[in-house]
């Protein structure tokens, strides 16, 4: 299309004005209804360009969003890299939050450079950071792999929620090369009770979606079993049933007789129900040394079992 044509629809949409951000909004939805999928995609990428208000450029980012094609790739990244904003950048925060969700959903290799380094800038504003790890977890590409093992490492990093967000990444991206760092940095937080809980129960989570038959990463899950914190203790049984170690049913039961919180007993019940069958909930149920709590937790599973083999 011609830019010309495009600028004239961008003044009968009035994209620059500000006085009444809704009727822009209106304006723009509802050339969906009158333009074909490749036109709205170059009229998109057009106002991208163009607009400086930041509720008009999510509206416009949610359209782009919704047609994910690759043309959109550029300027998408532009408002990421606040190419064309000279304003305030804190106003543009949550544009460029969904920007990077959008430019995730293309899955487009050529993104992963520019997410790099808005995630190694530690001078970026945290949630943007948070976003390109996630948005590089989704692409897909494993030459992202290497950056984000230094970021989880990083104990320089101010901020562990990016710590966390990378440790999340390198867990949908299931390259081996994450398992050996990660391991060292549960090892090393043994027992600490501090900002690095959740950090933990990310990297439990990616161990566990690795699935590596490894002794030192089982070895890893099982010390976490006794962590402070009945969460990592949870996600560390998740992270063994899934690892198809042979010891796995023996260490889970142990936290389902020796465990002192009710919701790690109901996960490791949950767990082992996975692993063994119904004979875990019948000996729970028969058995008096497990709590009432935790036997009608197996009952409430023996009914749901019995309700699905009848249908």
């Amino acid at each position: 299309m011609d830019k010309d044509f495009i600028e004239s629809i961008a003044k009968k949409c009035d994209v620059y004005s500000e006085s009444d951000i809704g009727k822009v909004i209106k304006n723009i939805q509802a050339l969906d209804e009158i333009f074909e999928r490749d036109n709205l995609v170059q009229i998109y990428c057009y106002f991208l360009q163009k607009v400086t208000n930041p509720e008009v450029l999510m509206n416009i980012i949610q359209c782009l969003d919704r047609l994910r094609d690759k043309e959109s790739l550029s300027p998408l990244l532009d408002i990421l890299l606040m190419k064309n904003i000279q304003e305030n950048s804190d106003r543009y925060i949550n544009v460029r939050v969904m920007c990077t969700k959008a430019i995730a959903n293309l899955k487009d290799t050529s993104a992963v450079t520019p997410l790099l380094y808005c995630l190694n800038n530690k001078d970026e504003n945290y949630k943007v950071r948070l976003a390109c790890a996630d948005a590089l977890g989704k692409i897909g590409d494993r030459y992202a792999v290497a950056p984000l093992i230094e970021v989880v490492k990083d104990e320089d990093e101010k901020s562990v929620y990016v710590r966390e967000s990378a440790a999340s990444a390198l867990g949908m991206l299931g390259d081996v090369r994450a398992v050996e760092p990660l391991v060292g940095i549960l090892e090393a937080q043994k027992g600490i009770w501090s900002k690095f809980t959740f950090l933990k129960e990310r990297i439990i989570e990616t161990l566990g979606k690795l699935k590596q038959d490894d002794d030192r990463v089982f070895n890893a899950l099982k010390n976490s079993l006794v962590d402070e914190s009945p969460q990592i203790r949870i996600n560390a049984i998740e992270a063994i049933m899934e690892s198809e170690n042979p010891m796995s049913v023996q260490v889970i039961k142990k936290c389902l007789v020796e465990d002192s919180d009710d919701e790690v007993k109901k996960n490791a019940l949950i767990a082992l129900y996975n692993l063994v069958g119904r004979e875990i909930l019948d000996e729970v149920v028969n058995c008096p040394d497990f709590s009432d709590a935790l036997k009608l937790e197996a009952v409430s599973i023996i009914s749901e079992y019995e309700e699905s083999e009848n249908e």
